[in-house]
């Protein structure tokens, strides 16, 4: 099973979707940011993910979070890095900002914990 293909079965599976509201978030050194994510799934028990990506890097996986499940990568510490899932969202909470956590954050969800560990190089589209 090749990356894109297993891509574009979880695009096109259709029965989940997850939105995070558009614009950045500015805070300052130090104060703690909150960083909404919504879900919809048909999944009785959805894995939710959140993911860290600096410029010219890919994605690193920040954490996880299940009914069963809450783990976080050894590189964000849950006393900094923090999310509860609740019914409908999974807000990533970072305490403590310091500069080096500027860059996008990804929201996602999938319906196994391997699915969301897959990842390809990244790929650049003009």
């Amino acid at each position: 099973l090749s990356c894109p293909r297993l891509s574009i079965q979880l695009l096109c599976k259709g029965e989940e979707k997850v939105t995070q509201p558009p614009g950045d978030v500015i805070l300052t050194q130090g104060q703690t940011a909150t960083l909404n994510c919504t879900f919809t799934t048909t999944d009785s028990n959805p894995y939710l993910f959140w993911y860290k990506q600096e410029v010219n890097s890919y994605p690193k996986f920040i954490l996880t979070r299940s009914r069963y499940i809450a783990d976080n990568s050894p590189e964000f510490v849950k006393d900094r890095f923090d999310a509860e899932l609740k019914d409908s969202s999974v807000p990533l909470m970072i305490q403590d900002l310091h500069v080096c956590d500027s860059a996008v954050y990804y929201c996602r969800t999938a319906d196994s914990y391997l699915h969301a560990l897959w990842f390809c190089s990244p790929v650049q589209l003009f």
